[in-house]
């Protein structure tokens, strides 16, 4: 089946302070599960760079292997973009932000992609600060190899072949505040008032700003049992080499900061959010570390703004690296020549 996108924009649609429509940050039609909740985080990075008026063709999105890592796919097809191999995103990341630091970095990885195979690099990019906002799309099961329990599973979520998860899933969101992260937040996919102005806050900051998206996985990871649900198990399951994919309203939810929320998904299973109120303090990291670990303990998911440093340096700053970007600095700027090279090397002795 092929799709073809319109080409007709309205007239009249409302342009930022640049001039775009929100169509200038549009990409190709999604290929992925319809009611996919990932989705829903193109939809809101898109409007976040639209929203914040930033230039697409500045702009750098940078992913690894997965569902997830599709989604650049989906949104600023006008921007530059490396799709690089599985778990491998930091380091194109660090050494493209590096090498031009007037870009808008967005990483997008998933719960595989970061908390397995990826996450050592994942580990010394929180702890270096580079200049990037980095989002993950969790579901807590590798979609693209049918569903198996990725490290964000939580302890007793039953699997799709019903197997009971034995071990504790690991809180990247808790990670990230105790690597040193000077950003972190977490929200759900389908909460766009929350989503979108928080990936907007993150892009906004100087420095590594970590954002988790509860995204649940409609195909693999929607049957009773499943602490990461979204929808219906399909009947008459038969074990054969095939897959259908019903179509599916995506679950939407909006509540005040402070409250909770319970949200009853497709097959029926609630999960409780909880949104972070006015009194949470963003500027204690221990505060932040200790307040996820509370709601996780009451069964809950605490989203928002976890944690803010406000006086945050990023890589290139603390290196004092050069600021104008490497691709525009000239021959006589890149090769001075042996006499400034001696120069340097006497300095060092």
């Amino acid at each position: 089946m092929s799709y073809i996108q319109p080409k007709f924009r309205h007239p009249n649609l409302p342009t930022n302070a640049l001039g775009y429509t929100v169509a200038d940050y549009d990409g190709a039609i999604s290929t992925l599960c319809a009611g996919c909740g990932h989705d829903s985080i193109s939809a809101a990075i898109r409007n976040a760079c639209f929203l914040s008026s930033l230039p697409p063709h500045r702009i750098a999105k940078i992913s690894g292997i997965g569902c997830s890592s599709k989604m650049p796919t989906y949104f600023l097809n006008k921007s530059h973009g490396f799709n690089s191999v599985h778990g491998r995103m930091p380091s194109v990341a660090t050494g493209a932000s590096l090498a031009n630091r007037d870009l808008t970095y967005i990483g997008v990885s998933g719960d595989g992609d970061t908390a397995s195979i990826g996450m050592g690099q994942f580990i010394h990019l929180v702890r270096r600060n580079v200049n990037m906002t980095y989002i993950v799309a969790n579901n807590g099961c590798y979609g693209l190899t049918k569903g198996q329990d990725s490290a964000t599973a939580d302890l007793g979520s039953v699997s799709k072949y019903g197997n009971t998860n034995p071990f504790d899933g690991i809180d990247l969101a808790s990670l990230a505040l105790q690597l040193g992260a000077s950003f972190v937040g977490r929200s759900f996919s389908g909460d766009k008032e929350q989503l979108e102005p928080l990936i907007r806050a993150a892009m906004a900051h100087n420095g590594f700003a970590f954002i988790d998206v509860v995204s649940p996985c409609v195909t693999f990871n929607n049957h009773v049992g499943s602490s990461k649900s979204y929808s219906n198990t399909r009947d008459h399951l038969d074990m054969m080499p095939l897959d259908f994919v019903p179509m599916r309203e995506e679950i939407r939810t909006q509540y005040d900061a402070g409250t909770s929320q319970g949200v009853t998904l497709h097959d029926g299973s609630v999960i409780h959010l909880h949104k972070a109120g006015s009194a949470y303090q963003t500027g204690d990291r221990n505060g932040a570390i200790a307040a996820v670990q509370l709601a996780k303990d009451e069964g809950r998911i605490l989203t928002g703004l976890l944690f803010l440093d406000p006086n945050s340096q990023d890589l290139n700053q603390v290196l004092k690296l050069a600021t104008k970007p490497l691709n525009e600095l000239g021959k006589d700027e890149l090769c001075p020549g042996s006499r400034v090279l001696n120069s340097i090397n006497e300095g060092l002795r």
